[in-house]
């Protein structure tokens, strides 16, 4: 594998942004290409568990966006 080099101590943080978003779009180009670690479907596999046993709460996204608007207000 190529290992790529970026100038990352000359670029400014906007620069450093959009090159990982670009990267990150290429990468989403094909993302069942991208391996998913053991630890990740373990974690995936509990919270399932929590869900089907009734453990889980959910809140719904504007919910917990005016909480957070509150909060820091």
């Amino acid at each position: 594998m190529q290992q790529a080099s970026l100038p990352l101590n000359e670029m400014t943080i906007a620069e450093k942004i959009v090159a990982m978003n670009q990267i990150w779009d290429d990468l989403m180009r094909n993302p069942d290409d991208i391996p998913s670690p053991e630890w990740h479907k373990e974690v995936l596999s509990a919270r399932a568990k929590r869900v089907q046993n009734g453990e889980a709460h959910f809140k719904d996204f504007d919910s917990v966006k005016s909480e957070l608007r509150s909060d820091f207000k």
